[in-house]
């Protein structure tokens, strides 16, 4: 008897301090670049899309590896590949943690379609909002002064 899966998950991840760093001229390929990673991980990309501070993520991943670990794989590594363009400036980070949620067979076509319209939902939402909008819909518990990390001066 073997085992099969169908894993699929909508990641969400922001830019250190939601610095609108993802340009256009580099968005693709960092697009092509974190595909290439999830299937290095035995994962399969089913749709990528966001904005210039923030990455939306439909993937189906394999059962042989932690969700956090592939994910952190993934963000290290773009990260990493990102600061190597010499396009980029400042120093390219993503924020620490995620959200990741489970997606139906049946919804991945509506996920799908929410990812291809980030620009449209953002002329609305801003990505604070569009997240925790997220995690309530999730039921997901939180606190608001840890959410999101922001940058201190002084």
């Amino acid at each position: 008897m073997g085992s099969y899966t169908q894993l699929t998950y909508h990641i969400v991840y922001a830019t250190k301090y939601r610095t609108p760093t993802i340009r256009d001229t580099i968005r693709e390929r960092l697009y092509e670049y974190i595909g290439g990673t999830l299937r290095a991980k035995k994962g399969h990309l089913i749709e990528i899309g966001g904005m210039a501070d923030h990455v939306h993520v439909l993937a189906r991943l394999s059962a042989t590896f932690a969700v956090a670990d592939v994910i952190r794989v993934v963000k290290a590594n773009s990260s990493k590949w990102m600061n190597e363009r010499p396009e980029v400036m400042p120093p390219f980070e993503w924020q620490k943690g995620y959200a990741a949620f489970t997606v139906s067979y049946s919804r991945i076509e509506a996920v799908q379609d929410y990812i291809r319209n980030q620009r449209e939902h953002h002329r609305v939402k801003s990505f604070q909002e569009e997240y925790i909008d997220f995690l309530e819909r999730h039921h997901i518990e939180f606190r608001l002064e840890y959410l999101f990390e922001d940058e201190h001066h002084g």
